[in-house]
C-alpha cells in the first residue's frame, strides 16, 4: 500500500509539472522577460540612446558608436583602420557607407533592407511586439532556455530566453527574403542602466562570413539627438 501511495504521489507530481509547463504561453514568457529587463514603464521611458563600443573583428579592435531615437532613426558608425563604415535606418529610409563592400559614398538601401532594419528603431521590440503588430510563438525549450520566434519585422528572430533569469541568452535572426543570411548573437554581462533597464554589455555575433565581439564601454540614456544625423548626405 505504501509503495502504491508513493507511486501515486510521484505520478501526481509529474502530472502537475507537465501541466504547468504546458500552460506556459508565449505571452507569459514575454511578460516575465519584460519584468526582468526593467518593466514597460522603464522601457517606454527611454526615448533615445547612444552606445559607445569596442568591436573586435579579424584580429582588430575598432571603435563604434550607435545612436537610436525611438521610432525615428538608428545609426551605427564604426572606424575600421581609418575606414569609416556607416549603417543608418530611419522612418524615411536607409543608407550605408562601406568602402569594403563597394559603397564608398552614401548608398541607399533596398526596400527589403529598410524594412528589416526598422526593427532597430526600437529599444526593445520583443517587449512591445503587440503594439508593433509583430507575432510571437513559443517553439519549446532548448537546454536552459525557452525558444520564442518573432515574425513580422522583415527579419525572423528566434529568442532564447533563460528559464531562470528570463533575460535573452541568444538570438538567431534570418531575413524573411529568400536569400537572407542567418546571424547568431550571444548576450552576456547584463547591467542596469541609469534608466533602470537591463542591457547586455557583451555581445558575440556569428555572421555568414565572419564573427565579431562587441563590448559596450558607455551607455547614455535620453540624450538630445539632432534628427538630421539620420539624413542621407547629399552627393
Amino acid at each position: 500500500m505504501e509503495t502504491l501511495r508513493k507511486r501515486s504521489l510521484f505520478a501526481l507530481a509529474a502530472l502537475l509539472t507537465f501541466t504547468t509547463l504546458r500552460a506556459q504561453t508565449a505571452d507569459d514568457i514575454v511578460n516575465k522577460y519584460t519584468t526582468a529587463v526593467g518593466g514597460k514603464d522603464a522601457i517606454s521611458g527611454v526615448k533615445s540612446l547612444v552606445l559607445e563600443s569596442s568591436v573586435a573583428v579579424m584580429g582588430n579592435d575598432m571603435p563604434s558608436t550607435t545612436t537610436i531615437v525611438v521610432g525615428k532613426g538608428y545609426k551605427n558608425e564604426s572606424d575600421f583602420q581609418g575606414t569609416k563604415i556607416i549603417q543608418c535606418v530611419s522612418d524615411k529610409g536607409g543608407w550605408v557607407v562601406n568602402p569594403m563592400a563597394g559603397a564608398a559614398t552614401p548608398t541607399a538601401m533596398t526596400d527589403d533592407q529598410v524594412k528589416a532594419g526598422k526593427v532597430q528603431l526600437q529599444i526593445d521590440p520583443l517587449a512591445n511586439y503587440v503594439a508593433n503588430g509583430y507575432k510571437v510563438e513559443l517553439l519549446g525549450k532548448d537546454s536552459a532556455d525557452y525558444k520564442l520566434k518573432m515574425t513580422g519585422t522583415g527579419v525572423d528572430v528566434t529568442y532564447y530566453i533563460n528559464m531562470k533569469t528570463y533575460l535573452i541568452d541568444k538570438a538567431i535572426s534570418k531575413s524573411a527574403s529568400a536569400d537572407g543570411g542567418e546571424t547568431t548573437i550571444n548576450f552576456s554581462d547584463y547591467r542596469k542602466t541609469d534608466a533602470g533597464i537591463m542591457y547586455p554589455y557583451a555581445e558575440s555575433l556569428d555572421l555568414p562570413n565572419f564573427s565579431l565581439a562587441i563590448t559596450i564601454k558607455k551607455i547614455t540614456v535620453n540624450p538630445t539627438i539632432d534628427p538630421t544625423v539620420f539624413d542621407m548626405p547629399k552627393q
